[in-house]
C-alpha cells in the first residue's frame, strides 16, 4: 500500500456495491480487490474466537462481529475475521466499523505478508486499537501485538499449551479451545 488515495465518489460507490455484491471486496489504496474464500480450518478458528468473545462479553459494552463486517481504517476497508468494538458508535454503524478495540486476522499462505505488513500498517492508525493477533494455523502460534502507551507494539507469542490473553477484554482462552477441532495438514 504505496500511497492512500482520499476520493470520497470511490469510497462511496465501493460502499454502496457492497451492499448488494455476492462477494466480498476490500478498498485498499483507492483499488478494489475480491476477497477469496477460507479454508475449513481457518473458520473454525474464527468461529471458536466470535463464540468465545460472545460468550464472554455478553454484559459488557464490546461486542464481538464476525468477517462479514468491515473495518474502516484511514480511507481503507478490510474485513477481519473477528474483531471486537467497546464504542458506541460503532454499535450504530451498519455498514463498517471505525473504532475496533481487538483486530483478529487467521493467517493463510496467500494473504500471511499483507497481513503483516501493508494491513498492519494501516490498523496502527487505529486509535482505538490495543490489540491486532495474528494466527498462524499450521504453527499453531498466536501472536498478539498490543499498543504500549507509549504508542509502540509490544509483541507476546502464545503457542504450545499456553492460553492466550486478551488483555484489552479481560479473557484468557486456552489455545485447545481456540484450535478446536483444526485439522492438522
Amino acid at each position: 500500500m504505496s500511497a492512500v488515495i482520499n476520493n470520497p465518489v470511490i469510497t462511496k460507490k465501493y460502499l454502496q456495491d457492497e451492499i448488494n455484491s455476492e462477494v466480498k471486496h476490500e478498498l485498499i489504496a483507492g483499488c478494489v480487490y475480491a476477497m477469496a474464500g477460507a479454508s475449513k480450518n481457518h473458520e473454525r478458528i474464527s468461529g471458536n474466537l466470535y463464540a468465545e468473545f460472545s460468550h464472554h462479553l455478553k454484559s459488557s459494552p464490546c461486542e464481538p462481529f464476525a468477517s462479514d463486517i468491515k473495518v474502516k481504517a484511514g480511507e481503507n476497508f478490510f474485513y477481519p475475521d473477528v474483531m471486537v468494538s467497546c464504542d458506541e458508535t460503532d454499535h450504530k454503524a451498519e455498514q463498517f466499523l471505525s473504532n475496533p478495540s481487538i483486530i483478529i486476522e487467521v493467517l493463510s499462505d496467500s494473504t500471511e505478508a499483507f497481513d503483516r505488513s501493508e494491513k498492519f500498517a494501516a490498523y496502527r492508525h487505529l486509535q482505538s486499537l490495543k490489540e491486532y493477533i495474528l494466527i498462524d494455523i499450521k504453527a499453531r502460534r498466536i501472536e498478539c501485538f498490543r499498543r504500549t502507551k507509549e504508542n509502540d507494539w509490544l509483541l507476546h507469542v502464545s503457542e504450545n499449551q499456553e492460553n492466550c490473553d486478551f488483555i484489552c477484554l479481560n479473557i484468557s482462552a486456552a489455545l485447545d479451545d481456540i484450535f478446536e477441532d483444526v485439522e492438522n495438514n
